[in-house]
């Protein structure tokens, strides 16, 4: 990767915590009693925003709360992983190391909620690498749209053309690109069904993290 400027997902990109969202739903239903799910709501809930999920959790179980206070009791389930459990990928701190040595400014662009992210990255020690950190969930707008990565683009003083951004996940990896970004695919084992897709995609593809 050549370019001066780099966009970091953070879930199942820098760490591994893919089977902690993907479980979330069914974790936090299971809280309130509920064991009947539909088989494709993980999958369906992993390209939305916490609040986007939120909204068809209450609407497919008719649950009594708002989208508001639901996506607070989630993140309260998620910010103890964060806080105890999710690990950083292996070979991710040389890497960024690598980078920040050749001068390349870096920051996170993560579909999680910022103190989440904070949290998780200081916890783990790689906070220090980043310049800042944005969440689509205080835009209010997943990455099927490129407004995080522009908005990014924007604070590191960038054009899409100058920036790479690292992803695991397709939906977001096929928005970068579309957007015009250099695109670095990260293999995590939570979408090892799209890798082969997800690789033709991109400029540049690490099955492992290694300079």
């Amino acid at each position: 990767m050549d370019k001066r400027y780099a966009i970091f997902d953070m879930d199942g990109t820098l760490v591994d915590s893919m089977g902690y969202w993907t479980g979330l739903a069914v974790e936090y239903l299971a809280g309130l009693g509920i064991r009947e799910i539909p088989a494709d709501l993980p999958g369906r809930l992993m390209s939305m925003t916490m609040a986007q999920g939120a909204a068809l959790l209450i609407q497919t179980f008719g649950l009594a709360v708002d989208a508001q206070e639901l996506v607070a009791q989630q993140n309260a389930v998620m910010a103890g992983h964060y806080r105890r459990d999710i690990p950083l990928k292996p070979g991710v701190r040389a890497y960024l190391g690598a980078l920040r040595a050749r001068g390349v400014s870096m920051c996170v662009a993560s579909a999680t909620a910022e103190p989440l992210v904070e949290a998780c990255l200081t916890r783990l020690g790689i906070r220090e690498f980043f310049q800042f950190v944005l969440s689509c969930e205080s835009l209010g707008v997943s990455k099927e749209r490129p407004d995080i990565f522009h908005l990014a683009a924007r604070r590191l003083g960038a054009e899409p053309g100058e920036v790479a951004v690292y992803e695991d996940a397709l939906h977001a990896a096929r928005t970068a690109k579309e957007a015009g970004y250099y695109l670095v695919a990260v293999y995590d084992e939570s979408a090892q069904d799209r890798w082969e897709e997800l690789q033709s995609l991109a400029d540049e593809a690490l099955p492992r993290w290694q300079i």
